[in-house]
């Protein structure tokens, strides 16, 4: 059964920093892409970052330079590694697979399959 779940959500104050755990099982990272997208309360669900076999895809515009996206084969998992967090960067944080060897070009979310239940990520003093 192929489950995504996420953790390492938390409170933390402006400038901090949070390292968000996407674990997957029963599908292979070499042959899904994995998303990061994030959801504000009123906002529209939109894409983070992306990682797949050949290479990461930057989605946001507003944490380039600040967030980065990894991956550890042997343990299943993706890694959101977050610096310099600011309040707007406050949301609900998703993982997501898509079965493709590369990332989708756009944050497209219907292009994702399979997604986590999410962690909560709040950036506040």
């Amino acid at each position: 059964q192929l489950q995504l779940v996420e953790s390492g959500g938390g409170l933390v104050q402006p400038g901090g920093s949070l390292r968000l755990s996407c674990v997957v099982s029963g599908l292979s990272l070499d042959d899904y892409a994995i998303g990061w997208f994030r959801q504000a309360p009123g906002k529209e669900r939109e894409g983070v970052l992306c990682i797949s076999k050949i290479g990461s895809t930057n989605y946001a515009d507003s944490v380039k330079g600040r967030f980065t996206i990894s991956r550890d084969n042997a343990k299943n998992t993706v890694y959101l590694q977050m610096n310099s967090l600011k309040p707007e960067d406050a949301a609900i944080y998703y993982c997501a697979a898509t079965r493709s060897y590369q990332c989708p070009p756009q944050a497209v979310i219907y292009e994702y399959d399979y997604w986590g239940q999410g962690t909560q990520v709040t950036v506040s003093s």
